[in-house]
């Protein structure tokens, strides 16, 4: 049994973050002693159709700002967040967090400790915060601090400042760098494919698989090593529909986004970043 106590925020949050009922996210955080990242795995073994556990939801309200440096070599997207979208859809709230994106870039600005510290007009990011603050009367934060470099970046902001993105790729390509950080923000890729999808992820849905597979009746008494052979061959469909160039392309399914790259001239993606409010 837990040791700590499960809070109404703690089910909510968990609710926000999965869909899953009250009840479940309850019972989610209660078997893993209100750890969040685990109740999320509990969910997900429990046959629940739960959104994958992303870093891009910690921030609820705000505005993302995707942009690059003239020669497209470095790009930059910063997430300024807020409590509620009635100051997130204000335009001075956005004018604002454009101001630090362009200050981020103007000072070659490397990660979020340093951008805090430049100077947007006479103050610096962490007091020009601090003073917004103060005039809207809500928290607000800079959540997320991404940056790529790369021989081309494409930078994308989709909907109302709520994702951004950064493509690296290996030439100039304008059309395409666009195309593939537009398919980034609606797929949400965890990596470029399968051979960079880090060791602990592939750990993870393998034994969400086996959890699933343990749980059907028609694998009753099936030998570990079977379920396990099994479990490998699933993870092709999580290569699959989890890696950006495995992907369908959204523009064109009939192809995948390594077949759009080649035939745009044979484009290699190096990285990518998405940032989005959760």
């Amino acid at each position: 049994m837990s040791t700590v106590a499960i809070s109404a925020q703690d089910i909510n949050k968990l609710r926000q973050a999965t869909g899953a009922g009250m009840m479940d996210c309850r019972k989610a955080l209660t078997e893993t002693n209100g750890d969040f990242e685990a109740a999320i795995d509990w969910l997900r073994k429990q046959g629940q159709k739960v959104a994958a556990k992303r870093s891009d939801r910690e921030a609820k309200e705000g505005v993302v700002i995707a942009k690059t440096t003239a020669d497209h070599k470095t790009g930059i997207v910063v997430c300024v967040s807020c409590e509620t979208d009635f100051v997130s859809k204000n335009a001075d709230f956005v004018a604002f967090g454009q101001s630090i994106a362009d200050a981020a870039i103007a000072n070659n600005v490397k990660n979020l400790e340093e951008l805090m510290n430049v100077k947007v007009g006479e103050l610096t990011v962490a007091a020009a915060v601090d003073e917004k603050l103060a005039t809207i009367g809500e928290k607000i934060g800079i959540t997320k601090f991404e940056r790529i470099d790369a021989l081309f970046v494409a930078s994308y902001i989709h909907g109302a400042y709520r994702i951004g993105v950064l493509v690296g790729l290996d030439k100039e390509a304008a059309e395409a760098g666009k195309d593939i950080a537009m398919q980034i923000a609606a797929l949400n890729p965890v990596a470029v494919d399968a051979a960079s999808v880090p060791a602990e992820v592939i750990a993870r849905e393998k034994d969400i698989i086996v959890e699933l597979m343990k749980q059907d009746p028609k694998m009753a008494g099936k030998p570990e090593e079977m379920i396990a052979k099994i479990a490998e061959g699933k993870m092709g469909a999580f290569f699959k529909e989890q890696t950006l160039t495995a992907q369908a392309f959204v523009k064109d399914g009939s192809k995948t986004v390594e077949q759009y790259l080649k035939e745009s001239g044979d484009v290699k993606v190096g990285s990518f970043k998405r940032v989005a409010l959760g």
